[in-house]
């Protein structure tokens, strides 16, 4: 007989928000559960972007030295002046609450199938049967390539429908300026690094990328669940915004901190991948997302990721004697088939994914 543990069911957040007594797939280890006390805040210099963009040149340095000690440190960063119309991040927010409100059998209609990494997943209960995380998101492909503009628009129509439409629309618009956001960040990388503002800028023109809505619900647990466990993300860059609840924790410093949500900031963090074209220099960032009581939590994320025959290597500049070849070449489709049929991203994914490589 199968155990409760293996028994497949659906996260329905309408049901188990309210419960005293949540199902065990959901209770975390130990050492792994939430601190007992809220953490320190993680005091993190924002990133002036469009002081950067302007060319002034101590807006230029500034900038660059900021995001480089950062990157350094731990991966992770703030973007203000960004030039993001706030309408349009109130009308992705306004769109996510719309989705997310809906019963679970409409959301079902854009049901993850396993393997996959586009699609509807209620706490990923298709794919694992402990540590579970107390959320929902819809995740869909944007790509930057011209033949295909409308990509995130007819995704919506397809799967859920014309009545979908103008949510397509918000989500398209809003994968467009997030890809115009992440180019102009990866220039402040290039520039950082020392390989020059265009090198970056150019490798990720035609990237093909991953727009996420997390909706975490309220949990009458929440000394003993996580919205998401610990995990690096195994893709180039996020740029996230948050609701004003708050939950997101970052490592550092060998304890966890919390970041205060700002509406009007992006929370920017290295991935794994852009942590191997930097050739380790730069590092992948060791974060996490916990629940609450009373309030859900939102939040959208932009996973820029490199065009699909773009190969992972760093440029010649940032490999020397002093600093050597730290990963294998590879690409982006192979490190994403690696977290979706052969691994679970956590904190040493890109480790992970070099030894499957080595041995494949």
């Amino acid at each position: 007989m199968p155990t409760s543990e293996q028994i497949p069911f659906s996260f329905d957040a309408s049901i188990l928000q309210n419960q005293s007594h949540i199902p065990p797939q959901f209770i975390w280890p130990d050492h792994e559960k939430p601190c007992p006390e809220p953490p320190p805040g993680l005091d993190v210099p924002p990133i002036d972007l469009g002081g950067f963009l302007s060319g002034d040149p101590d807006a230029v340095s500034n900038a660059a030295r900021l995001i480089d000690e950062a990157c350094r440190k731990h991966g992770f960063f703030l973007v203000v002046n960004h030039g993001i119309d706030m309408k349009l991040i109130q009308e992705a927010h306004k769109s996510m609450d719309f989705f997310f409100g809906m019963p679970l059998d409409v959301k079902e209609k854009a049901l993850r199938k396993p393997g996959d990494h586009c699609g509807y997943a209620s706490s990923f209960t298709n794919r694992f049967s402990s540590k579970l995380p107390w959320k929902e998101t819809l995740s869909f492909r944007y790509s930057a390539d011209r033949h295909l503009s409308g990509i995130v628009q007819t995704y919506f129509q397809q799967v859920m429908g014309q009545d979908y439409s103008a949510f397509g629309r918000v989500c398209q618009k809003y994968c467009e300026a997030m890809n115009s956001l992440c180019l102009n960040v990866m220039e402040l990388l290039g520039i950082s690094l020392g390989v020059g503002g265009d090198y970056f800028r150019e490798f990720f023109g035609g990237n093909d990328s991953i727009m996420r809505l997390n909706y975490y619900p309220p949990c009458q647990k929440p000394d003993v669940a996580l919205g998401t466990g610990p995990h690096c993300d195994p893709t180039s860059l996020t740029i996230l915004h948050q609701d004003d609840v708050g939950g997101l924790e970052v490592f550092v410093d060998e304890k966890w901190h919390s970041i205060t949500p700002n509406p009007h900031a992006f929370v920017v963090n290295i991935g794994d991948t852009f942590m191997a074209l930097s050739n380790g220099i730069y590092r992948g960032c060791l974060h996490r997302a916990v629940v609450n009581r009373t309030a859900p939590r939102k939040s959208l994320a932009f996973f820029l990721c490199p065009g699909m025959d773009k190969i992972v290597r760093p440029p010649k500049e940032l490999v020397s004697q002093d600093n050597p070849r730290m990963y294998p070449d590879f690409t982006w489709p192979t490190l994403l088939e690696f977290t979706q049929k052969h691994y679970r991203s956590d904190m040493k994914t890109l480790h992970a994914f070099v030894t499957w490589l080595d041995n494949k």
